[in-house]
């Protein structure tokens, strides 16, 4: 997990537990039509992950197997892509009824947790009713978000926890818009100057 400042995460100013939305016309197409969950936002830089794209050739069951986590995989979460950086790297976003030693809560009802004590736990039926894996994060270094969101490339919204975690992945972006009163169509990627 990368580096986050717990005392960063009480700032009210901060963007921590909120979600982050694409505009319509987004140039990066690794985040085009994304909806990311902020869990860490501070001076030094923000972290979070996308909870509306998934890797359609990877199966949960399969990396289960390769990290050697053993038990019943009923429950067959989809893997998301959490964004560019460290694609490798494995990170639970999940309701915070679940915590483990090194789980950071982002807000009172959902949690961060990048250990396999969580896998495990999901594997044996143990772990948070509600969780996205995802492979892979998004990161922005000082100032940069900040930058960007003035720029009109983002939208910020209160981050809803049903919409965090449903699985109409199709739609979440239309809906997360949506949560802000206005149509998507109504949108502009171009910032107004007067």
């Amino acid at each position: 997990m990368p580096n986050i400042n717990p005392s960063s995460l009480t700032s009210p100013t901060w963007l921590n537990g909120h979600l982050l939305i694409a505009m319509p016309g987004m140039q990066d197409p690794r985040f085009g039509r994304t909806v990311l969950y902020i869990c860490s936002h501070s001076p030094e830089g923000a972290m979070g992950l996308i909870i509306n794209r998934t890797y359609d050739e990877i199966r949960f069951a399969d990396l289960m197997n390769q990290l050697g986590i053993v038990g019943d995989v009923t429950r067959e979460l989809p893997v998301h892509f959490g964004g560019p950086v460290d694609s490798s790297r494995g990170f639970v976003l999940h309701s915070a009824d679940f915590q483990a030693d090194q789980t950071l809560v982002v807000n009172g009802s959902v949690a961060l947790t990048a250990t396999k004590d969580i896998l495990q736990a999901i594997v044996q039926g143990d772990g948070p009713n509600r969780a996205i894996f995802a492979l892979g994060y998004a990161k922005w270094f000082a100032g940069q978000l900040d930058s960007e969101i003035q720029a009109n490339e983002w939208l910020t919204a209160p981050a809803d926890k049903d919409l965090i975690f449903d699985r109409a992945l199709d739609t979440k972006w239309e809906r997360a818009i949506g949560q802000l009163g206005f149509n998507p169509a109504m949108l502009s990627g171009e910032a107004g100057h007067a």
